[in-house]
C-alpha cells in the first residue's frame, strides 16, 4: 500500500495518510464507516481519487477505499430497464457495458474517469447530459442518523454539478445509484453542439451509441480528459473551475452565453481563464504545476508538483478572473486540508 495519496489521485499529488482500509463489499463498507464515527476518527472516502486535491501534510485519518462491485439488472419491458450498481464499480465500465446491453442515456457521458458512487455527488455531466437525467435513486448511509436512506431523484437537490450530497460531504456515504434508461441502439438526442459536429449530424438527432461513445473519447482526449500515464496533461482533476451561472448583464462582452432557468446565464470558465491572462501551458515562475496544454479548465501537473502549487495556480486564476471580470470561479474537486480556493 502506498504511503501517500499521490498515488491514489489522478492530479498524483497528496500526502501521508494514518490509516488505511479497504472495503470490497458493502457490509466492510459500513463497518468501517460506524467504526471510525465510533471513536471520532476523520474520514476521507476515496473511489478512483479524480476529483481530489490533497495538501502536501496528507489526511490525519482513516481513508476508506471503497472497492465495491456489482451490478442488478432488471428489464422491465415497455424499451426500458433499470440498473442498480453499487458504489465502487467503474463509471466508465458501466457505459461501456450499458451501451453493449443496447441502454440508452449514458453514451454522452464516455470517458469520465471514477466511480459510480461519485457521479450523483457532483452531479457529473458532459456534451449536453448529466446523471441525473438517468439516475432513479440513490442509497446511502446518514452517518448523522446512522442509518440507511434511500433518495428518490427528485429527492437528491439535483443542479449543475451539485447535489444533496455535495452540500453535505462529510454526511452521506453513497452505497449504490440505481439508474433507469430506455433500450434501443441508437443515442438519447444529441444536445451539444460540438458533438453534433464531430458526428456530422444535426443537434437533436440520434444516432448509434456506440458512435456517440467514440466521437466523445475523441473529444475527451483531445483536450487531455481521457486518462493517460504518459500525458501530463490528463494527471489532473479533469474542470478545476465549474462554468459560472450569473445574471445576463454580468456576462462579459465575447463571452459564450447559455440561457438558463430564471432568466440567468451561465458562461464559460475556460474563456475567463484564457481572457484573464492564463493560456495553455501557463505555469506560475517554473512551477510543475501548470495550466493544460490542451483545455485551459484543467490544472495539471507535470510532474514532481506538489498540492501547494496546484493550488496557488489555482488561487492566482480565480483572484485575477474576480478582478477582470467580477465573477467568483467556483472549484469543481473537492480539497481535502485546504480552507478554501
Amino acid at each position: 500500500m502506498t504511503e501517500t495519496l499521490a498515488g491514489w489521485t489522478t492530479l498524483r499529488v497528496g500526502g501521508p495518510v494514518r490509516r488505511w482500509v479497504t472495503a470490497t463489499d458493502r457490509a466492510e463498507l459500513l463497518a468501517a464507516v460506524v467504526e471510525c464515527d465510533a471513536r471520532g476518527d476523520n474520514i476521507l472516502l476515496i473511489g478512483r481519487g479524480s476529483n481530489l486535491v490533497v495538501a502536501d501534510g496528507g489526511f490525519d485519518g482513516t481513508v476508506i477505499e471503497i472497492a465495491t462491485r456489482g451490478i442488478a439488472s432488471v428489464d422491465e419491458g415497455c424499451g426500458g430497464a433499470w440498473v442498480e450498481v453499487e458504489a465502487g464499480e467503474s463509471w466508465d465500465d458501466l457505459v461501456k457495458w450499458s451501451i453493449a446491453e443496447q441502454w440508452r442515456g449514458m453514451e454522452a457521458l464516455s470517458g469520465i474517469p471514477g466511480s459510480v458512487g461519485a457521479t450523483p455527488i457532483q452531479n457529473v455531466g458532459a456534451y449536453g447530459r448529466d446523471v441525473a437525467s438517468i439516475i432513479a435513486r440513490v442509497t446511502v448511509f446518514d452517518r448523522r442518523s446512522a442509518k440507511t436512506r434511500v433518495f428518490a431523484a427528485g429527492d437528491c437537490g439535483f443542479g449543475y454539478r451539485h447535489s444533496i450530497f455535495k452540500s453535505e460531504p462529510d454526511r452521506f456515504v453513497v452505497l449504490a445509484v440505481a439508474f433507469q434508461m430506455r433500450r434501443g441502439d441508437l443515442s438519447e438526442p444529441v444536445a451539444y453542439a460540438e458533438l453534433a459536429d464531430a458526428l456530422n449530424i444535426a443537434v437533436g438527432e440520434c444516432v448509434e451509441s456506440e458512435r456517440v461513445r467514440e466521437a466523445v473519447l475523441g473529444l475527451r482526449r483531445r483536450k487531455g480528459m481521457v486518462l493517460d500515464p504518459d500525458d501530463h496533461d490528463t494527471w489532473s482533476v479533469g474542470s478545476f473551475f465549474v462554468n459560472p451561472v450569473v445574471p445576463a448583464d454580468r456576462v462579459p462582452v465575447g463571452a459564450p452565453a447559455w440561457p438558463q432557468p430564471e432568466g440567468l446565464v451561465k458562461t464559460s470558465a475556460a474563456w475567463l481563464v484564457e481572457n484573464a491572462g492564463f493560456p495553455r501551458g501557463f505555469a506560475l515562475h517554473g512551477s510543475a504545476a501548470a495550466v493544460s496544454t490542451k483545455h485551459s479548465l484543467a490544472l495539471t501537473n507535470r510532474g514532481g508538483a506538489t498540492a501547494a502549487q496546484i493550488m496557488e495556480l489555482a488561487r492566482t486564476i480565480h483572484t485575477e478572473v474576480e478582478s477582470r471580470f467580477g465573477i467568483d470561479l467556483v472549484i469543481e474537486p473537492r480539497l481535502i486540508g485546504f480552507d478554501s480556493i
